[in-house]
């Protein structure tokens, strides 16, 4: 492991992402953004959707970036830097293409500060971990572990930007009326965008089998799960004919 590496940072870091996906489950409350954005007041400042998404997403690229590039190894030389580049590449996505893309609702702005170092903290703790504390044997290419995750890990990608673009064509542009998504796995499920996301981030801690990743595995389980559960029940109250058979997050199962 290099000298230069801080346990304590990691270990706080880890126990707060997993600490605050159980404060999530707890309250049970989904995020006041999309379907569940309060009636603004007049002192309620909002952004919009794009410019809202760009921001909050900004840091969880621009850290681990950073970091990355001042690493000396070459970009695909070692696992560290693979497995930083992944992260590096869905918030790449999440920053510079989704968030010009998307049709939401404005977002209050005290969720976009929240989100900014939500963002910002994460970027730091995954990227300061993969290239300053990470250490994979010269075989890790070929473990079990790293290909099986970097499979889910495009995989989750994959489910996860296929169902953003059912979601975006579902409205014509101006429209705010809610419809029914068709399609991929929201034949299946409620949360189809959500559990691809899941699936990514579970890929991606099973590819770096680190504690940090581990954590924001779980976070993201309890917030994306949270927020499916509640699309889910949101659909079944205001549409009659909701396929009953679908699931909120899990295909025939939950």
């Amino acid at each position: 492991m290099p000298l230069q590496c801080q346990q304590s940072p990691v270990l706080a870091g880890s126990a707060a992402l997993a600490a605050l996906g159980v404060l999530l489950l707890y309250l049970g409350e989904p995020s006041g953004y999309g379907k569940y954005a309060w009636s603004p007041t007049p002192t309620d400042t909002r952004l919009p959707a794009r410019a809202a998404w760009f921001l909050q997403e900004l840091p969880s690229f621009v850290v681990p970036a950073g970091i990355l590039v001042r690493q000396p190894r070459a970009l695909f030389g070692s696992p560290e830097t693979v497995l930083l580049s992944l992260f590096c590449a869905h918030y790449f996505h999440r920053t510079f293409v989704y968030s010009f893309l998307t049709r939401g609702r404005p977002f209050p702005v005290v969720l976009v500060f929240k989100g900014f170092v939500f963002c910002m903290g994460n970027g730091l703790l995954q990227g300061y971990y993969l290239t300053s504390c990470a250490e994979y044997p010269a075989e890790w290419y070929t473990d079990i572990r790293f290909s099986l995750g970097i499979f889910l890990f495009i995989l989750g990608m994959g489910i996860n930007i296929h169902s953003d673009y059912i979601l975006r064509h579902l409205r014509k542009p101006g429209e705010i009326t809610c419809k029914i998504p068709q399609g991929g796995l929201f034949t299946y499920v409620s949360g189809a965008n959500f559990l691809g996301e899941i699936v990514e981030w579970i890929g991606f801690a099973l590819a770096s089998w680190s504690l940090p990743a581990l954590a924001f595995a779980f976070f993201s389980f309890c917030f994306l799960g949270l927020r499916a559960f509640h699309h889910h029940r949101f659909y079944l109250k205001n549409f009659e004919d909701y396929p009953k058979s679908r699931r909120a997050l899990i295909p025939f199962i939950f």
